[in-house]
């Protein structure tokens, strides 16, 4: 995967963060290539409070070398972190996550195709479903990254639009995940099974 070097950004405010979001979603939806808005931002779709950290995209392993040559051709930047399951896109100081591996496994057509058609920010693009969100987000909790305050608020706003048995289904490998499930249980966030 060829990628830039040598990308030096800033925190970015949440007007630059809406704004890259857009610009990032023009550009993907002209590349061709199934995509979907994910993370905080797709949770802030389904009704969660909008995100602060930054902006994420999936798209599917097998087309990360035509997004990239897109997305390049297009003006934007590409830099590859340490990590191996995603690049980051700058445009104009703002980095964007495209990740190709998500809830622990590689992002494919099938996670694509369940994506919901949405205008956010006056632009129309496929989002993640509300529970493809929460099991990303419970798929991401391990013995260094527990903190369940961010997914708890998030998963009391848009708790009605989740199907639970399905993230139950898909999380039920994960001990910190069912932890979490149960600790929404206790709360009366969502149903007891």
């Amino acid at each position: 995967m060829s990628v830039d070097a040598g990308v030096n950004v800033t925190a970015s405010t949440p007007e630059q963060q809406r704004t890259a979001l857009k610009r990032v979603a023009v550009a993907l939806k002209e590349s061709g290539a199934p995509f979907a808005l994910a993370g905080g931002y797709a949770a802030w779709v389904h009704g969660a409070p909008e995100p602060v950290h930054d902006v994420d995209f999936v798209v599917a392993r097998d087309d990360v070398e035509q997004v990239l040559d897109h997305l390049r051709t297009a003006g934007f930047r590409i830099e590859q972190p340490p990590e191996d399951w995603l690049v980051k896109v700058d445009t104009d100081g703002c980095l964007v996550d495209l990740l190709h591996r998500s809830a622990g496994a590689a992002v494919d057509r099938t996670l694509l195709s369940r994506a919901e058609g949405h205008e956010v920010l006056s632009v129309e693009m496929p989002v993640l479903s509300a529970t493809d969100v929460v099991v990303a987000k419970l798929c991401a909790f391990d013995e260094h990254t527990c903190n369940f305050a961010p997914p708890l608020r998030v998963c009391r706003s848009i708790r009605e639009a989740v199907d639970w048995d399905a993230v139950r289904e898909q999380t039920a490998d994960r001990p910190f995940a069912r932890a979490f499930v149960y600790l929404l249980e206790q709360l009366d966030v969502v149903p007891q099974r």
